[in-house]
């Protein structure tokens, strides 16, 4: 029989992906899944507007998300520090890619999200990414080539086919064609998982096949 496939979509730059990170990992071991980790690299001035089109309101809702997300770090022991300012993932994002087609993704996927929250990685500074790489066992000169060559093609693709099945944050989990957003639906996965015959009912008419 083959393995339950969950894809996830996930962004170094989010806290709630990185807070998700440890539980999604373990679904490999207590319910026997393939995971599928792919990008989806946030457009932060897309769904946050501009800086000077937010409002008072939009400040306290991101105050409390990242006091939110500190809760569940602290509770995992992880060190969480606020974002300087805003970053483009696009390095890190092909980073993952690379990572995984040249066998290190989980040193390079942990080493990322763990320096980028405890300000020690800009994830948005090719040489900072390349030295990543290098220090899981990869070539910076076939990154580099990689990155200036079909990185951004393939990097597209992937959040075009994400936004097709209606992805639009992380993380985002996608099982026998039904999407969940966030760490606080993982609980609704696993029953998805143990129970896949309520997909049908759960999605209708609009049911797609597995991805």
């Amino acid at each position: 029989m083959p393995k339950p496939h969950v894809r996830i979509y996930t962004d170094y730059k989010s806290p709630y992906a990185f807070v998700a990170n440890k539980r999604l990992f373990e679904l490999e071991e207590t319910h026997g899944v393939e995971l599928e980790w792919l990008p989806y690299t946030l457009r932060v001035a897309e769904f946050m507007g501009t800086v000077e089109e937010r409002t008072p309101h939009f400040w306290r809702k991101v105050r409390y998300a990242y006091m939110d997300a500190r809760r569940y770090a602290n509770a995992q022991g992880l060190v969480m520090k606020g974002p300087r300012r805003i970053y483009n993932a696009f390095y890190s994002s092909v980073g993952m890619l690379f990572a995984q087609q040249h066998g290190f993704f989980r040193p390079y996927h942990d080493t990322v999200f763990r320096r980028f929250w405890s300000h020690e990685l800009e994830i948005d500074d090719l040489a900072a990414i390349t030295d990543v790489i290098t220090s899981c066992g990869g070539s910076a000169g076939e990154f580099e080539a990689y990155v200036h060559g079909p990185a951004r093609a393939e990097h597209d693709r992937i959040i075009d086919e994400a936004e097709a099945l209606g992805v639009f944050g992380v993380p985002s989990m996608v099982f026998n064609g039904e999407l969940f957003w966030g760490g606080d639906r993982i609980d609704m996965l696993i029953e998805r998982i143990k129970h896949p015959e309520t997909i049908e009912a759960a999605l209708g008419s609009r049911h797609r096949k597995p991805v």
